[in-house]
């Protein structure tokens, strides 16, 4: 840069070129890199690692979709490092038990019916169910 009576000059076109931020290494994509590749050719195995604190010239960094998308020559294993201070996705039975407790949450006719007509709680105090729409309710303020 050039230092004029005013300070340093300033260019005129912004530059991208030097960022805080590790990109992709897949041409064209621009996405934040969150992995890292790196090939052991004498095991003919590629590894997927969590994004390494250095940029190593024989490393690939790879964002999310590209890394899940990775696939390895033919005759060659892939061996991914799991980061484990990174949170864990759902499994399926996850999401099995959160579906059966929304199908649980739609029957409220076989739960009110054991209320005995207390209220939707099951206590005297408890507001009582009006009118239903779909999985929203519309319930009768105690004070009514």
């Amino acid at each position: 840069m050039r230092e004029s009576r005013r300070g340093p000059v300033k260019s005129a076109v912004p530059s991208n070129v030097v960022s805080p931020v590790r990109r992709c290494s897949r041409t064209a994509c621009g996405r934040p890199a969150v992995a890292t590749l790196t090939y052991v050719y004498a095991d003919s195995t590629a590894v997927l690692g969590p994004l390494a604190t250095y940029a190593e010239p024989h490393c690939y960094d790879l964002c999310a979709e590209h890394s899940e998308r990775l696939t390895a020559p033919r005759g060659w294993d892939v061996v991914r490092l799991t980061d484990p201070s990174a949170p864990a996705r759902p499994s399926g039975d996850d999401l099995e038990a959160l579906a059966n407790a929304v199908r649980e949450a739609a029957r409220p006719q076989e739960r009110a019916a054991g209320t005995g007509g207390k209220g939707v709680g099951g206590r005297p105090g408890d507001p009582m169910e009006v009118g239903r729409r779909g999985h929203l309710r519309v319930l009768r303020s105690p004070d009514n």
